[in-house]
């Protein structure tokens, strides 16, 4: 008796059960926990993606997993900077190139700006001209160099050696063209955008902008719905407005190419996988790769250079013939073993560009994750007629550079931005104003001169020359500041590039080293690679119990 009652009992429990379980899988998920009601209705209401799995790896991306490390000098300061002291951060997880941009993946760049933005209309004259890389830092007064000046970026040969003569602006207009075409290629795979829009619809009047997409989807491609309502989408359309754009909530919107921060950069530098090894939590790692020598170790390749860096005076490369680093100037990427997290030349070929505006000190006092200076926030512009300002093809905004010089900011089919102001800063105690770039440090509170700013609103905390640009009836006139007090060249327009690169000793290519150059200006050994944030978890897959 007692077990035909335990025996109904269980029966009823698993077909509660299996009742339980049939509902959960018609649902599919898509009923709300907050109110019970459907998501994802045909009829209407709110409409999420929720089967998004994980953020997929963008073109040319690996992955870094983020943690916590020592950031900072691990050798002798030589140079007596003492601009990299150990402190401790945290990155979040992220991605970055496998590989430095190369002259192949500019070269695209140009083609699609000379394609779009014809050098021959006038209107459109400066932009190609001001994303061409500077080919000319490759001369020296006392060097022949001219074939390197005609060949280097174009020719065949050097189309997988990482660009160079590109300044720090144009590394980040590069990164802000590539998140576009990418997002638009995701767009049309996805079914939002008409296949091939990016060389059958586009021109200055008629382009794709992720920000004005995701703002205001009908003046994308300067509201021709031709294209942002393709095929499917117009069938959908005819019928009611449910899922006709993409958005956020879709997962579909790719997120943007940027250039790493300087903590990203170092942290992914280390290769981190090694970390037990070689005790690099504790700021011990002198390299991207095992051990504590320049040469490889494994019999194979035993005594081969481990990267291109200059091995001393007259010595670029090594003895022709024999054990050398297969270069004199920059080489091909992917030459060289690949650090632990898959990421090629984090050491030596060509330093890099990354995002922060240099400072001597890593202020790790009031910021310990993420750490990033150079913060300038911005937001959309309202035209007085309530809508977002998309940018015309006669406002076309441009950077002046310090040698007079014009790049390309902001472009036909953009929302035009404009700094935040008190609407977004009003009593917030996380940030009060749209330029942090000299927060904690040549802010007034900080700067040397405070006593006397009351009367003098000029003063700067860095005492580094003054030039101007300016134009007159005459042209373009230039004004060099021939001051004799000046003490600095840091100011908010120094950047911090990393690594050591074909010209440097082997003391720069440790990943702690960090130098400035002006943001505007290029050389022959700095080039740059793309990052991207990861969305979601901070790892591909959950950590298993380790015993």
């Amino acid at each position: 008796m007692k077990n035909s009652i335990t025996f109904r009992i269980l029966l009823v429990l698993a077909v509660s059960t299996s009742l339980v379980g049939c509902n959960k899988s018609s649902s599919g998920g898509n009923t709300s926990r907050a109110t019970g009601w459907q998501i994802n209705s045909k009829l209407g209401g709110f409409q999420y993606n929720t089967s998004f799995k994980e953020q997929e790896t963008a073109p040319g991306l690996v992955f870094i997993e983020g943690g916590t490390f020592t950031m900072g000098k691990v050798q002798d300061d030589v140079m007596h900077d003492w601009n990299n002291s150990p402190n401790q951060q945290h990155v979040q997880s992220f991605y970055m190139d496998e590989t430095e941009v190369t002259n192949l993946m500019y070269l695209e760049f140009l083609e699609y700006q000379k394609r779009v933005y014809p050098p021959t209309d006038p209107r459109f004259k400066a932009i190609y001209k001001g994303f061409l890389p500077d080919t000319l830092v490759w001369r020296n007064r006392l060097g022949y160099s001219e074939m390197m000046v005609e060949n280097y970026l174009r020719h065949p040969a050097y189309r997988n050696y990482p660009v160079v003569g590109v300044s720090w602006i144009q590394a980040t207009r590069f990164a802000e063209w590539r998140s576009n075409r990418v997002a638009e290629k995701g767009l049309q795979e996805e079914g939002y955008l008409e296949k091939d829009s990016q060389i059958t619809h586009t021109s200055a009047e008629s382009n794709f902008n992720i920000n004005t997409y995701v703002v205001a989807p009908t003046k994308a491609f300067g509201g021709n719905d031709t294209i942002t309502l393709p095929g499917k989408r117009r069938s959908i359309a005819e019928k009611d407005s449910i899922n006709l754009y993409a958005t956020r909530e879709t997962g579909a919107i790719q997120l943007k190419y940027r250039l790493p921060t300087e903590t990203e950069w170092e942290y992914a530098a280390l290769g981190m996988a090694d970390l037990r090894s070689y005790n690099a939590y504790r700021g011990r790692k002198k390299y991207p790769w095992d051990g504590q020598y320049s040469r490889s170790g494994s019999r194979k390749s035993k005594g081969d250079q481990l990267a291109n860096f200059k091995q001393g005076k007259g010595d670029y490369g090594g003895i022709a013939g024999w054990s050398d680093d297969g270069a004199d100037i920059t080489n091909e990427v992917m030459s060289y073993e690949p650090n632990g997290y898959g990421v090629y030349d984090m050491a030596g070929n060509v330093a890099e560009w990354v995002a922060d505006v240099y400072r001597p000190i890593v202020d790790d006092d009031f910021s310990d994750f993420g750490y990033y200076r150079g913060n300038q926030y911005e937001k959309n512009k309202i035209s007085s007629d309530g809508t977002f300002k998309i940018v015309e093809l006669d406002e076309i905004e441009y950077d002046t550079l310090s040698n007079g010089k014009l790049v390309a900011r902001a472009f036909p089919g953009e929302i035009a931005q404009v700094p935040i102001d008190e609407d977004e800063t009003y009593l917030r105690t996380n940030f009060d104003k749209s330029n942090n770039v000299n927060f904690r440090d040549g802010d007034d509170r900080s700067s040397r001169f405070f006593d006397d700013l009351e009367d003098n609103e000029d003063q700067q905390m860095y005492n580094s020359p003054d030039h101007s640009i300016s134009n007159d009836s005459t042209g373009l006139v230039r004004e060099y500041d021939k001051s004799d007090s000046r003490t600095s060249l840091i100011n908010d327009a120094a950047r911090v590039y990393k690594g050591g690169s074909w010209k440097d000793r082997e003391y720069w290519l440790d990943p702690a080293q960090r130098r400035y150059y002006p943001e505007d200006k290029a050389t022959d050994y700095i080039g740059f690679r793309c990052a991207m944030s990861r969305v979601g978890s901070k790892s591909y897959s959950k950590k298993k119990t380790k015993n």
